[in-house]
């Protein structure tokens, strides 16, 4: 490798650090995102006009012609696509980077240990193949899964003994992999037949999950295709690869431990154990909840809220089900004016992947300021006069804290119940995602202000406007 290509993925190296580094807070994420992609774009241009390699000139147009449809394709899915939208679409991302590690692993075995080589490769090389099909292939079907649940084309589905079969096809993976690299061998059947396993395993480790533990696989998932990177990386000896994969990957499963604490789940749990869902509610209590819910009225609501001194909004998945983030940063705004301190409580697991509704109110210029993370707010609940949740559940549920036979007994939510007063916008009274019914509802000082999230906030903000 020369020199000027040397400096170029260091130059890369040092811009993915930097951007990954400006992600970490949201006025800085934009030109943080921006700064590595500029990265990439050099580290790719180096790759290919700086190799040393003799290369065809059909193969400088196949590559030029590819990266120009996949830019055209990816601007046009990055204007087009809605905000409810994004977690289903960082699930497809993640599985073509997994696929994209298991047809090098492919590519690669056919290069170095196929039956038309003279030399055996060494027990290092087939790892590192066997482990990028296998984790490419892990990834690719699991993702295609994850993505199939999000946009609700796919329903929980629970095979009998489901655990018990993911954890021995798991188990039979590995033994397999292990079995090919002390064997050594170059046998193209064995190496498909890891191949067929792996994505069998990809679509058998996702479809039972519940979607209450969504954002949990999907921060996995992540990680697995940074680990898949990385170790193509390996095979090509391409330290930007290398150390982008393991960016990527170890941010995924930091990111993947700090959902499995807002879940209250731990990592082997995730691995090896059951994943929350409405199916598993009957049998792990949070059944029907006595009480009487008290109904309100756009303009009873607004009457709490313009004579209180301090309000809390808490978005969840509706809100962005209804594109009403502009309604409510206006409703906030509004607020602002007459006096009131206004702040948002923003739970990890809030929407349907980490991040969600820091980036749904971003997007309609919310003040950064005014995001308040789950365990910096929730101390102020109980000097706060309102709260208003729109379109949130099961981050809001007493039931994690009161009731030890819920699913979600042991989940850290936002303490709402804490506060003077609370305003809960929901179509109905339809169980949230973990498929539970709220205790939260039927508190005596929350009142429902039941409707879609846009047209009960637009109506919310014409009212107060006539105050």
């Amino acid at each position: 490798m020369s020199i000027t290509l040397s400096i170029i993925y260091l130059i890369a190296t040092v811009t993915f650090v930097v951007g990954l580094k400006m992600l970490g807070h949201p006025e800085s994420a934009k030109r943080g995102n921006l700064t590595a992609a500029i990265g990439m774009g050099i580290a790719i241009l180096g790759t290919i006009f700086l190799s040393e390699r003799e290369v065809p000139t059909i193969i400088y147009v196949l590559i030029g012609s590819a990266i120009v449809i996949g830019g055209i394709i990816g601007w046009i899915i990055a204007i087009k696509v809605e905000m409810t939208k994004m977690p289903e679409l960082v699930s497809l991302f993640n599985g073509f980077g997994g696929a994209s590690a298991m047809l090098i692993g492919l590519v690669e075995f056919s290069k170095n240990i196929g039956v038309d080589q003279a030399d055996k490769a060494s027990a290092s090389i087939i790892t590192t193949i066997i482990a990028a099909i296998a984790i490419g292939g892990i990834t690719f079907t699991g993702s295609l899964i994850a993505w199939a649940k999000l946009n609700g084309s796919m329903k929980d589905i629970r095979l009998p003994k489901y655990n018990l079969i993911n954890n021995l096809l798991f188990i039979g993976l590995v033994a397999f992999g292990a079995y090919i690299v002390l064997m050594n061998t170059d046998s193209s059947i064995l190496m498909y037949s890891l191949l067929l396993a792996s994505l069998v395993y990809g679509v058998l480790f996702v479809i039972p999950i519940g979607g209450a533990d969504m954002p949990v696989v999907i921060s996995l998932l992540n990680s697995l295709t940074g680990i898949a990177a990385a170790i193509t990386g390996i095979l090509y000896g391409n330290m930007v690869m290398l150390v982008g994969g393991i960016l990527v990957g170890s941010a995924g499963l930091i990111l993947t431990f700090a959902m499995c604490k807002a879940m209250n789940r731990s990592l082997s749990n995730v691995i090896f154990g059951a994943f929350g869902g409405g199916g598993d509610v009957a049998a792990s209590g949070g059944g029907k909840i006595g009480g009487t819910v008290k109904k309100t009225s756009a303009s009873d609501s607004a009457v709490l809220l313009n004579y209180s001194d301090n309000v809390v909004i808490v978005p969840g998945y509706g809100l962005a089900v209804a594109q009403a983030q502009h309604v409510i940063h206006e409703l906030e705004e509004l607020l602002t004016k007459k006096g009131v301190n206004v702040k948002y409580a923003i739970h990890p697991v809030a929407g349907r992947m980490p991040g969600h509704m820091n980036v749904l109110l971003a997007e309609s210029n919310v003040d950064y300021s005014k995001l308040i993370e789950m365990d910096d707010i929730n101390p102020q609940f109980p000097n706060t006069d309102v709260v208003l949740v729109v379109g949130a559940n099961d981050v809001v549920n007493p039931a994690a804290h009161n009731d030890p036979t819920s699913p979600i007994y042991g989940m850290p939510i936002l303490d709402v119940e804490n506060a003077k007063h609370i305003i809960v916008n929901k179509r109905s009274m339809k169980p949230g995602y973990a498929g539970i019914e709220n205790e939260l509802f039927f508190n005596q000082k929350t009142n429902m202000l039941f409707g879609d999230a846009k047209d009960a906030l637009t109506e919310l903000v014409n009212e107060l406007k006539n105050m």
